[in-house]
């Protein structure tokens, strides 16, 4: 089971520190969780990961249950077995698969207006057509690796997600395109209500099957003795300690009467904390995420889905976030680009060839430690594999530690300075 303590706050704001604790550990909030899609940190290795300073990694319901199969990974004992992590796990709900393969697919759909989305891989833009349609019980999509047919609901989703083994999980959702109009966003909030209470429904009934079966060690249609089925009806109504935390999401756009009414909805639901999904407006993310952490319960976790930009992360903590997913820094590491503290550089550039200092002079991670922009920028041009690792591990310890600090500012009341000395870091 999920507990959250909250504990110092920032004064005059909403941002705040906490614990979530978890089967696999706690994680310190507020955290940036790194993105593992397909069970893994691309170019690294989950112990790289753990040593870079991460507390959880998030993974990808889709994309785990394309490749390699759920019957695969419960076999294997769940995800964090599967991949040698050791620390808490999250898988999303596949709900924001349905918005990047349908209606944004091959238009360079981000989760902030007025940001290219870079592809992830080579399946992101092997056809600029329409994969999946959406109707009010659920997701028709084809698979990207095989063009086969598939179907997610609500039901569907949970129950994908139960066998993944995540410690935490997201409700299905509909995740519009920022460009979206305000009346396609507005169904998509009521469809995303809907879905929600049909989750709820569906991870109560998975977490009675999970506790029956540990509790009595039988397997699916295996009978059980009449003493065993008297107690069963009190023993079901537990969720088991392995039976993941289920988070419903918010949406709206930046749209303030929808994301207010979104929140509210969600809110008084009996979910263990809330994602907050995209879409937002560049410059209002701050805005928007104060709007819905104004109207969610103080004693439950909240996580911004699929956000990650440096400058993101600090009015995301001050708006009342615990925790961030994002793939930006592994992908944009993957094309020769790395964060420092006054934005990011490419190190394609011919400035950096003879350049023999690292990333960034005071950085702590390995990579800065260990090597300089003109090594970096030998890998990228030679086209070596080592460039995505050593400039991955940068960009996740830059991120992870910057809200690491952004902690410590909280705890010992120093949330002004804090901003003051990261005001300059700007990605716009």
């Amino acid at each position: 089971m999920l507990s959250f303590i909250v504990g110092a706050k920032i004064p005059g704001a909403k941002g705040r520190v906490g614990i979530i604790k978890t089967p696999h550990g706690e994680i310190q909030t507020p955290a940036f969780i790194p993105v593992g899609t397909k069970a893994t940190i691309k170019s690294l290795t989950p112990e790289q990961v753990a040593s870079l300073g991460a507390d959880a990694i998030l993974a990808n319901t889709y994309h785990l249950y394309l490749q390699p199969g759920t019957e695969i990974l419960k076999k294997a004992g769940g995800l964090g077995k599967f991949m040698n992590w050791k620390g808490p796990t999250f898988t999303d709900s596949g709900g924001f698969q349905a918005f990047s393969l349908g209606p944004a697919f091959g238009n360079g759909g981000s989760k902030i207006a007025g940001r290219t989305r870079v592809p992830e891989s080579v399946s992101d833009v092997v056809e600029s057509v329409r994969l999946a349609q959406i109707d009010d019980d659920g997701v028709t999509f084809k698979s990207v690796i095989d063009g086969s047919a598939h179907r997610f609901t609500p039901e569907r989703s949970i129950e994908i997600q139960h066998d993944i083994g995540a410690d935490i999980i997201f409700a299905f959702d509909e995740c519009l395109s920022p460009q979206e109009s305000y009346e396609k966003q507005k169904a998509a909030v009521e469809r995303t209500h809907a879905w929600a209470q049909r989750c709820l429904k569906a991870h109560k009934k998975a977490g009675e099957a999970d506790s029956f079966s540990g509790c009595f060690g039988l397997s699916e249609g295996e009978g059980e003795p009449a003493a065993t089925r008297a107690h069963v009806d009190s023993v079901s109504r537990k969720i088991s300690s392995a039976s993941p935390a289920l988070f419903g999401i918010i949406h709206g756009g930046r749209h303030e009467d929808l994301r207010r009414h979104s929140a509210k909805m969600i809110g008084s639901m009996d979910f263990d904390g809330f994602g907050i999904g995209g879409s937002f407006d560049k410059n209002d993310i701050g805005t928007a995420v104060g709007w819905v952490c104004e109207e969610l319960p103080e004693n439950k976790p909240r996580h911004l889905l699929g956000i990650g930009e440096p400058e993101d992360l600090i009015l995301g903590i001050e708006n009342g976030i615990d925790t961030f997913d994002c793939v930006a820094p592994t992908r944009i590491a993957r094309n020769g680009a790395a964060y420092v503290k006054s934005g990011r550089i490419n190190l394609f550039n011919a400035q950096f060839v003879s350049d023999f200092t690292p990333i960034e002079k005071d950085c702590r991670c390995y990579t800065c430690a260990n090597y300089t922009k003109a090594y970096l920028a030998h890998l990228f041009r030679a086209k070596e594999m080592l460039a995505a690792t050593l400039a991955s591990i940068h960009n996740l310890y830059f991120l992870v530690h910057l809200v690491k600090d952004a902690r410590k500012a909280i705890v010992e009341e120093k949330w002004e300075e804090f901003k003051k000395a990261n005001s300059y870091i700007s990605l716009t």
